[in-house]
């Protein structure tokens, strides 16, 4: 029987499929960005398990959710950042601190003496605290322990699909291209990116046609339908829908910004504004990014400028 593995055991391994001459060719080629949509997806795969009471599965998802701090900690000491001992330091130093009613000095050293109870070593208010965050700790199990009896009976009833373990807790984005890749992989799938754009303009003529009817609750549910094309046509592209929409969130959270600035030297209030004016803004915001942006890439690769990005990331 072979030994148990340890966490040395773990750390030698992950350096090892980093290794320039002996490591995986996959791990070689990821990096923090291209990492992160795994490490949510395995997340979620924790919480799934949970949900599904499924513990015979949760030391393997608990596994590769581990394996992920690993791969930052990884990366960490290879740019000379951090590494892992760094991350066990942090943790364990905001634990202390975080818990003076169970380590007095901040140090493991220091326990409450035997005998004595946390409660009658904490203050009201965090006895306060502590009642709330339990009670919301029960309603959580509460929450947990019917979608895992939902979950059961699904499965029990029904016969296996190839989209059985897609965690139900994914958010949409993430979930609609999980199950369309699972569904890919057996044929169902467009021929290329082209058949995808067709399904979306599709998609939203029907959106339109539900608006002219006037039938919001059809309008409604087209738009989950076309929502669920464009994570198609990002899942053809290979990228990951919850990435693209973060981006985009973050773009329109900068330029809204600069429109209220904007406006804000100008001496004008936002809600009278008017649309002629703030659109007025939001394009400049947008002018301002793009020369940032070309001036960025002029300066960074002063051979290649007006060249399209290279695909080393994701």
């Amino acid at each position: 029987m072979n030994p148990r593995h340890d966490f040395d055991d773990l750390l030698t391994l992950m350096a090892v499929l980093r290794d320039a001459e002996q490591g995986c060719p996959w791990d070689l080629e990821q990096d923090w960005d291209s990492i992160v949509p795994h490490t949510l997806e395995e997340a979620y795969e924790v919480a799934d398990a949970i949900e599904r009471r499924a513990w015979h599965e949760l030391p393997a998802e608990l596994g590769d959710l581990l394996f992920q701090v690993v791969y930052y900690a990884q990366f960490g000491a290879e740019e000379g950042r951090f590494d892992v001992h760094d991350v066990v330091d942090t943790l364990t130093a905001k634990m202390l601190r975080r818990h003076p009613h169970v380590f007095p000095d901040g140090t493991l050293a220091s326990r409450r003496p035997p005998g004595v109870t946390a409660e009658q070593i904490e203050s009201a208010q965090a006895e306060r605290d502590n009642v709330s965050s339990r009670w919301e700790s029960l309603k959580a199990e509460e929450r947990a322990a019917r979608a895992g009896g939902e979950a059961e009976s699904s499965r029990d009833s029904a016969a296996a699909s190839v989209l059985d373990d897609v965690p139900r807790t994914l958010p949409a984005l993430s979930r609609a291209a999980k199950l369309s890749k699972r569904a890919a992989r057996v044929g169902f799938d467009w021929p290329d990116a082209r058949g995808v754009v067709a399904k979306i303009r599709e998609e939203l003529s029907e959106v339109e046609e539900a608006l002219a009817a006037g039938d919001r609750e059809h309008a409604a549910e087209e738009v989950g339908d076309l929502l669920f094309a464009v994570t198609n046509l990002a899942r053809t592209l290979k990228a990951d829908p919850e990435q693209c929409l973060r981006a985009t969130n973050a773009k329109f959270e900068r330029r809204f910004r600069h429109l209220e600035t904007a406006l804000a030297a100008d001496g004008v209030a936002l809600e009278e504004a008017g649309l002629d004016l703030m659109e007025r803004h939001w394009q400049t915001a947008k002018a301002i990014e793009r020369a940032a942006g070309e001036s960025s890439t002029t300066s960074a690769h002063p051979a290649t400028a007006g060249e399209p990005p290279g695909d080393s990331g994701p």
